[in-house]
């Protein structure tokens, strides 16, 4: 008897399955794609029903003729790549070169959806046939991309610069971050006021109250006077205590994890980018060492489906029972509805056996995969938790025409939260008008106190800018792209200079500005929201057989090729902008202008090329241009003796020399602080300022990669008056601002205000 040939796309993924099957099958891999469209041309014959021009990837012949080889002698073949529509469309191609003649070996399709024992040996005993519409669905989002892609792109290189992409659904999550910059620039700040007053009911703690309304009506100080006025007329009042609400709330757990909400999870609280997050998540999906053995540790991670297997849900309810007490399990399993839209094709990503927790694999594994599969494993055990139960106490506190409200609140049963608490996202400026703690046990109608009044002046603040987690959720909501597209989304917009990211949000670069501005001009269709998302929806119904995908690109076609054709001669040629302003040269007296470079909008010389003057510059919100080239440090450049200033580049703040280009002197922002080194052998560095590739902030030695101190928060140049270290560091939360000791063991720290 012969062997068995199944196919996955990746070595890992082949190894760890290789270890269920055994001697009766041989596991090959493709590593990943075997054929594609061509780099170079259109590939997509649009006058013959939009046929793809396949052919094989350079440098995968060797792996076809390896597959093609053992095929020949199998007696049956399992083509198993990803299960979805890539993985379905990886198989197809497999299949087209590697099919044995008339009368060979049978050829089928299995989904692994979790790569156990159990799960290969049920989808080897329950194969499928190659799923022809799932494949049509990911080849028209194929075609799709590369129409407009490969047509719009070449326009973008004529009118901007060489280069630029101007992918379908990456576009659409460009125009999403420009818009919400455009609104933080139109937004106006409105002043207002709050008052808090601190009361004293004779029965520890005194507490917190807030003032809600005046005369019946919410309250509103829109200045420093109303606010004034309020706290002295307060202030020769007396509070009585009105009404006492008291009532019991219930904190469900959230759903297990699909894709975006796993990526959203770790951009904030691990602080992974989305596609750190899926490469980590792949990983644990296909296979890690344990014990000398690959398991894989979790389930498929590109889904949209929070639906979970009823042998999953039990074993994780006898796991809760054994390490939490039967008291956190629910008398029912905990189910959650999947969103509209879902195609709940997958499992939602959970881990593949309650026998390996955590800390158990804890040393198989790095640490961003324990990072990873902790939060996988925390959230769908919490998932199948008993809800936290409070009880809240509301008091509202009368003063003449006054009503102040205290909120106290008490956690009597921690329940899901004992595990797991959902991160969220603070909005900028935004503060926490509920301070939530324990009231003391008074009684209605009684007097109160007053320890102390206060007002504090605040100002409403603009919607902040995304973050990847914000991002992903706003593209998911309005149903743009699809689980295993976020992370590539992303990428592209980053990688190819569309968005900066400060202090991890991003933030459209000129480049990206003026893209989005002529893409959405030009072809205001293609790069709607509305419509992507509808476009996925025709996808998905290609994929469930309901639309034929090339009636679907042919009434794409149609008017993309006319806006296509009115681009070429009304989209703006940016490259030729010269925005004249009143601004003098200072070497020739002509107008500066803003021009486009390689680098974004600069000034320029209106005499150039007589006068090659160049500055850079900031526009007000009025529209007022300014020359603009950076803080000035107050030091010579001790190369020529020009003055220095410090300036900010893509890759975050730095000292240059003011007589650039002729002097191209530059150094990192110092921060005064020698480096300690390891501790042990003495260092010779500062440690300065940099920027990581996601855009935080970190200080590391200048002595790299010789010395590869670093950290994340700003050092101080004060010795810790605890422990005479050299140096603290300012630490920022959403909480406020801490300095401390960053030495081990010291406890040393200073809140400020």
């Amino acid at each position: 008897m012969g062997k068995s040939l199944l196919i996955v796309e990746s070595p890992a993924k082949a190894r760890t399955i290789k270890r269920y099957l055994g001697k009766d099958f041989d596991v090959e891999a493709s590593v990943g794609h075997v054929k594609d469209l061509p780099k170079s041309t259109l590939g997509v014959d649009i006058e013959n029903g939009f046929m793809p021009d396949y052919g094989v990837i350079r440098g995968k012949g060797k792996v076809i003729a390896t597959l093609k080889k053992a095929a020949e002698t199998a007696d049956a073949i399992y083509l198993a790549p990803d299960p979805d529509r890539e993985g379905e469309a990886i198989a197809w191609h497999i299949a087209q070169e590697i099919a044995p003649k008339k009368g060979g070996a049978p050829m089928m399709r299995v989904m692994i959806h979790e790569i156990t024992k159990k799960g290969v040996e049920y989808a080897i005993q329950n194969p499928l046939k190659l799923n022809e519409d799932r494949y049509n669905a990911q080849q028209a989002r194929r075609i799709l991309d590369r129409l407009v892609g490969y047509q719009i792109s070449p326009i973008l290189w004529r009118k901007v610069k060489r280069g630029l992409s101007a992918g379908r659904v990456q576009s659409v999550a460009l125009r999403l971050v420009v818009e919400r910059e455009a609104e933080i620039r139109a937004f106006k700040p409105e002043e207002y006021w709050n008052l808090k007053a601190w009361m004293d009911g004779g029965i520890p703690p005194t507490f917190l109250t807030r003032l809600v309304k005046i005369d019946g009506k919410k309250a509103k100080m829109s200045d420093g006077a109303a606010a004034s006025a309020a706290k002295e007329e307060l202030s020769k009042e007396k509070f009585r205590l009105v009404s006492i609400e008291k009532k019991s709330q219930k904190r469900f757990p959230s759903p297990p994890f699909i894709t975006s909400t796993l990526q959203r999870e770790a951009s904030l609280k691990l602080r992974f980018t989305t596609k750190k997050t899926m490469m980590v998540a792949q990983r644990l999906y296909e296979g890690v060492d344990v014990e000398g053995q690959p398991v894989g540790l979790i389930t498929y991670m590109r889904t949209d489906s929070t639906r979970l297997s009823g042998g999953a849900v039990e074993a994780c309810r006898e796991f809760i029972a054994s390490a939490y007490g039967s008291a956190s399990v629910p008398e029912k399993p905990n189910i959650y509805q999947a969103k509209k839209n879902a195609q709940d094709a997958h499992e939602a990503v959970r881990p593949t056996s309650m026998e390996y927790p955590p800390e158990k694999v804890k040393r198989y594994l790095d640490k961003d995969q324990y990072l990873l599969y902790k939060l996988i494993w925390d959230r769908f055990v919490a998932c199948q938790m008993k809800p936290a139960l409070f009880d809240r106490t509301i008091f509202d506190i009368e003063a003449g025409r006054y009503l102040l409200r205290a909120v106290g609140s008490i956690l009597r049963f921690k329940g899901f939260m004992a595990l797991y608490v959902e991160d969220t996202e603070a909005v900028a400026g935004e503060e926490n008008e509920e301070e939530e703690g324990l009231l003391p046990d008074l009684k209605e109608g009684q007097e109160l106190k007053l320890e102390k009044l206060e007002t504090t002046q605040h100002f409403t603040q603009p919607p902040p800018r995304f973050s990847e987690a914000s991002l992903v959720k706003e593209l998911e909501e309005k149903g743009i792209g699809r689980p295993s597209t976020y992370a590539s989304i992303l990428s592209t917009i980053r990688d190819k200079g569309y968005v900066d990211v400060e202090e991890r949000r991003f933030k459209p670069t000129d480049l990206g500005e003026i893209v989005c501005e002529l893409l959405v001009k030009s072809f205001p269709k293609v790069f709607d929201v509305g419509f992507t998302a509808g476009m996925e929806e025709n996808l998905d119904n290609v994929e469930a057989g309901k639309r034929d995908w090339k009636e679907l690109l042919k009434e794409f076609y149609g008017p993309f090729a006319d806006s296509l054709a009115a681009a070429e001669g009304s989209m703006e040629n940016v490259r030729a902008r010269a925005e004249l302003t009143e601004i003098d040269c200072d070497r020739c007296a002509s107008k500066m202008a803003v021009k486009w470079g390689k680098n974004g909008f600069f000034l320029a010389c209106s005499n150039y090329p007589a006068c090659k003057n160049a500055k850079g510059f900031s526009r007000k919100a009025d529209g007022t241009i300014e020359i603009s080239e950076g803080e000035k440090l107050g030091e010579d450049c001790p190369e020529c003796g020009s003055n220095l200033l410090v300036r900010t580049g893509r890759r975050g703040r730095f000292i240059a020399c003011t007589d650039y280009p002729k002097c191209k002197y530059t150094r990192p922002v110092g921060t005064g602080v020698p480096c300690p080194g390891d501790g042990q052998n003495p260092c010779a560095g500062e440690l300065v300022e940099k920027q990581s590739k996601t855009g935080r902030v970190f200080y590391a030695c200048n002595q790299w990669p010789k010395c590869n101190y670093a950290l994340w928060d700003r050092p101080i140049p004060r010795e810790c008056p605890d422990c005479k270290s050299p140096f603290l560091i300012e630490k920022v939360s959403q909480k406020g601002t801490m300095i401390r000791c960053p030495k081990k063991g010291c406890g040393y720290k200073e809140n400020q205000e």
